[in-house]
C-alpha cells in the first residue's frame, strides 16, 4: 500500500512530517508520497514559490526512507484537485493500493472538495486524530447525508482497514490516532527571526534555506 499526503507545505514542517510517518510505521506502508500542490483549490495562493516550497520539502525530507516527493500537482496546470491526482496515481500504479493521509481539519470539510464521493473509489483514506478524539464530533461538522456516507466506511480497527479482502468489503476510512504537535506554517512564518523556536518546528537545513529566500 502506498500513502499519499499531499499539502502546500508553505513551508514544510514536523506537524506535516511527523504524524505521515507515524501512518507509515502503523500501517506498514511500502512508501509515502508527499504531493505539493501548485494551486490549492481551498486557500489563498501560497506564500512561498512553488521551487521554494519544492527545495524545502527535498532538505526536510532527504533522510527519510521510503519517502518520495512526488512533483505531478506541480507540473498541473489548473486547480490542483486530489481526484485527478489519484487517478493519475492509478494509471502510474495499477497494481498497487493506495492510502491518502488527510488531518481532521481537512476532513471536516471533504464533502466541499471537487468530485469527493469519487476519492472512495479510488483510494482508501486515513484521518489523522489526536489522542482520545470523540468520533461523534463529526457530525456536527457535516451535513447528515454526507455524514451517513462517510460514517459506514469509517473503522478505528488498523485490521479491517488492511484486511486481505476484496477492496469493496474493506473498511475505507480509517481513524488513526497519531502524535500531534501544535505546529502551523503561519507561526513559522510569523516567527522567522526566532531560529531556537523554528527548529523545534522544522528541520534545521530547511530553516536555513527558509531564511536564505527572505
Amino acid at each position: 500500500m502506498i500513502g499519499i499526503f499531499g499539502g502546500t507545505f508553505d513551508p514544510v514542517h514536523y506537524g506535516h512530517i511527523k504524524p505521515a510517518l507515524s501512518v507509515k510505521q502503523a500501517l506498514n506502508l511500502t512508501q509515502i508520497r508527499f504531493i505539493p500542490n501548485r494551486n490549492p483549490p481551498h486557500r489563498a495562493e501560497p506564500w512561498l514559490g512553488v521551487d521554494q516550497r519544492l527545495s524545502l520539502l527535498k532538505v526536510a525530507l532527504k533522510d527519510y526512507a521510503d519517502v518520495v516527493i512526488d512533483e505531478r500537482e506541480l507540473n498541473r496546470d489548473g486547480p490542483s484537485y486530489m481526484v485527478d491526482t489519484l487517478r493519475s496515481l492509478h494509471d502510474d500504479f495499477p497494481d498497487e493500493e493506495l492510502c491518502l493521509i488527510i488531518g481532521m481539519d481537512a476532513f471536516y470539510d471533504i464533502n466541499s472538495w471537487f468530485e469527493w464521493r469519487s476519492i472512495f473509489d479510488l483510494c482508501q483514506l486515513v484521518v489523522t486524530t489526536r489522542p482520545g478524539f470523540d468520533q461523534s464530533s463529526i457530525e456536527a461538522h457535516m451535513e447528515s447525508v454526507d455524514y451517513q456516507f462517510l460514517r459506514q466506511r469509517m473503522t478505528t480497527d488498523i485490521n479491517a482497514f488492511t484486511a486481505e479482502e476484496s477492496p469493496r468489503e474493506k473498511a475505507k476510512i480509517l481513524l488513526q490516532s497519531v502524535p500531534q504537535l501544535d505546529i502551523s506554517s503561519t507561526q513559522i512564518r510569523d516567527n522567522l527571526q526566532d531560529e531556537e523556536k523554528i527548529i523545534q518546528w522544522m528541520p534545521e537545513q530547511a530553516y536555513q534555506k527558509l531564511r536564505g529566500f527572505l
